[in-house]
């Protein structure tokens, strides 16, 4: 989903030691790497923007939630909690929202304004506290949070076993194709400790050319 080219992206500081690591322990990451020259994660927009974001993408194609996004995010005069919490729902549905997403953009909103999740302790934070406090946000599951953390908060540990896309790509890369139960996976994953987030984006990768954006 790309933004506005004005939009402030931001890189990894970890990623080149996060790589030489991932090339000394694992064949198949020593093979992946060097295909993908100096491309590698990229942040971008706040914490708000990047969950409602992902709220509005839920279940449609990426074309259809970029026109509906785009519908969605002109009706606010700024993309922030206490603004989204004083649209009309009859405008949230013209934009194209259900009416159950309009449910989960509205409880985000009232979880940033009331302060009840801790955005600005995340820093601090161990990944599983901050996955707790964003699932109990109506509308985000596990695998959301996990997305959050490694492309929003960049954090380099992350092995999201609900992706469907890690789960293919160690088939394929692993074990020529065949199935892969979690267990198998995170046998895989235990060589890329402490840069499970990066791997995976590098298994990402290896199934499609085009760089995983969020």
């Amino acid at each position: 989903m790309g933004g506005p080219v004005s939009e402030e992206q931001s890189t990894p500081e970890y990623w080149s030691e996060a790589c030489r690591h991932l090339a000394r322990r694992d064949r198949v990451m020593k093979r992946l790497i060097p295909q993908f020259g100096d491309a590698r994660l990229q942040s971008r927009g706040d914490a708000f923007t990047t969950l409602a974001r992902s709220i509005v993408g839920q279940q449609i194609s990426v074309k259809a939630a970029q026109s509906v996004w785009n519908r969605f995010a002109s009706l606010p005069r700024k993309m922030v909690p206490g603004n989204v919490l004083k649209l009309k729902v009859d405008d949230m549905r013209a934009a194209g929202l259900s009416a159950r997403k309009i449910e989960y953009l509205v409880d985000l909103a009232l979880h940033f304004d009331s302060g009840a999740i801790h955005v600005d302790s995340w820093r601090e934070m161990q990944d599983e506290e901050i996955i707790a406090e964003l699932v109990g946000i109506r509308g985000i599951g596990r695998w959301t949070a996990e997305m959050f953390l490694i492309f929003h908060l960049m954090r380099p540990n992350v092995l999201p076993l609900d992706d469907v896309g890690l789960i293919s790509g160690i088939s394929r890369n692993y074990f020529s194709g065949d199935p892969v139960s979690r267990s198998d996976a995170r046998e895989v994953a235990a060589a890329w400790n402490p840069f499970c987030s990066v791997a995976t984006w590098y298994i990402w990768r290896s199934l499609d050319p085009l760089p995983v954006d969020y």
